[in-house]
């Protein structure tokens, strides 16, 4: 799969779920309940226990069925580190220049966070194949549809506060996919090996998402 094709697949989709410090013994359950509701873009943060283990076990039992990327990237030599461990992207809280340039030249997706529009303008310059609006419970909703009108062509992920409450709002306003944490990833069920209602959780998500761009 091409790299235009990965990241057409990720903006398809809809959702990358932001899968970070998870209890291990779990993450496979849980990454396998994500993706039977529809999730096709895995992010394992790079604090989270045995990350540069995990992203190639995962890349290996999805195969090209679903992206498996590295988030909570801050520089480059941890951006090689998660790419030689196989990560189709990386996710970054950050703009730094030199993980852009860096994922680029592996022929990964490029996901820096940003907040100003000469970040995401910036950012975008610099190779970025899609901009973090990072926090997007901070920036909010009207925040994505006034800088998309400037700032129009740039693909923006607002990630942090989505919640199913508001993310066909989100995706109305001009988002091209979002990232989803806690709102997905429901700590109760985790704890409680309730699998099941995190895949449901993830088929309202995709149902919300196709609904708004509908």
């Amino acid at each position: 799969m091409t790299k235009q094709e990965q990241l057409d697949k990720l903006m398809n989709s809809g959702i990358v779920a932001v899968v970070r410090r998870l209890p291990r013994d779990k993450v496979q359950r849980i990454t396998d309940a994500l993706v039977a509701g529809g999730v096709e873009a895995l992010e394992i943060t790079v604090d989270s226990d045995g990350a540069f283990e995990i992203i190639p076990m995962l890349k290996e039992r999805y195969d090209k069925h679903v992206l498996v990327g590295a988030g909570t990237v801050l520089n480059a030599k941890v951006a090689e580190k998660a790419i030689q461990a196989g990560a189709d992207f990386i996710f970054s809280p950050i703009l730094d220049e030199e993980t852009i340039k860096i994922t680029n030249h592996y022929g990964r997706i490029s996901i820096p966070g940003v907040m100003t529009p000469t970040e995401i303008a910036k950012g975008y310059e610099w190779g970025a194949d899609m901009l973090k609006i990072f926090p997007g419970s901070s920036l909010g909703v009207n925040y994505i549809k006034e800088v998309s009108a400037p700032l129009t062509g740039i693909p923006m992920m607002p990630t942090g506060g989505v919640t199913l409450d508001n993310v066909a709002q989100f995706i109305k306003a001009g988002a091209a996919a979002v990232g989803l944490g806690s709102s997905l990833l429901d700590k109760a069920a985790i704890a409680d090996r309730r699998y099941g209602d995190i895949t449901e959780l993830a088929q309202k998500f995709r149902s919300a998402i196709t609904g708004a761009r509908g």
